[in-house]
């Protein structure tokens, strides 16, 4: 989701997951805009399971969904205003993958599930905690032998990119370059000029508007 010049929008979990009941992962990542791109059209991707891309470590130990960005040569459906990798990893009790990566870009690996360690030294790190990686061209996440009952691998987010190195300023659902701008973007939204709501249900639940996040 672009949200740009504004967006109202909502994350529900599915439908057949709120009856039957179980786990779900709810991630909301924001990435900054450049400034010359705070306030473009909004846009919304749709990208679902069957339209990532779907790689696997040699010796089958790891299944990677490539999400956004490109990793040895594969692209992943998702679009981004900066350059931008993200990968849902499920990695084997005891299997280690390492990925290349492009050396200008940070990197982090988040836990969903499971328990296992990063890079070469092995940092552990676990479900709920994140790891940043230093400089360097490949990432490396290794799953501990034994996993918890809660989950039977070890399931990461892989995320990086290029740094814009422009300021932040970020209040509620608004991230601007200053606090000038932020300030605009409220009077802005409260004059109706970032568009207005719907009279319609539109099946959309959870409500956020603003410029920037990506």
């Amino acid at each position: 989701m672009t949200a740009g010049s504004g967006l109202l929008h909502i994350e529900t979990p599915p439908e057949d997951l709120v009856i039957s009941g179980g786990l779900f992962h709810g991630l909301q990542l924001w990435v900054n805009l450049p400034a010359k791109d705070k306030m473009i059209a909004p846009k919304y991707q749709d990208i679902r399971g069957g339209t990532v891309k779907l790689l696997a470590s040699e010796d089958g130990g790891a299944l990677l969904r490539l999400i956004a960005g490109d990793i040895a040569g594969h692209a992943g459906p998702g679009a981004t205003h900066t350059p931008i990798t993200m990968i849902h990893a499920t990695v084997n009790p005891g299997a280690e993958i390492t990925l290349p990566w492009r050396p200008d870009f940070n990197a982090l690996a988040y836990g969903l599930a499971g328990s296992g360690a990063a890079g070469a030294e092995r940092r552990p790190f676990k479900m709920g905690q994140s790891v940043v990686f230093g400089d360097g061209d490949s990432l490396t996440i290794r799953a501990d032998a034994s996993q918890d009952s809660r989950s039977e691998n070890f399931e990461v987010v892989l995320l990086g990119g290029l740094p814009i190195r422009e300021p932040m300023a970020h209040y509620g659902p608004f991230v601007m370059n200053s606090k000038h701008e932020l300030q605009q973007a409220f009077d802005d939204f409260q004059a109706g000029r970032l568009g207005v709501i719907p009279t319609e249900r539109t099946g959309l639940g959870h409500r956020g508007a603003g410029p920037a996040d990506d």
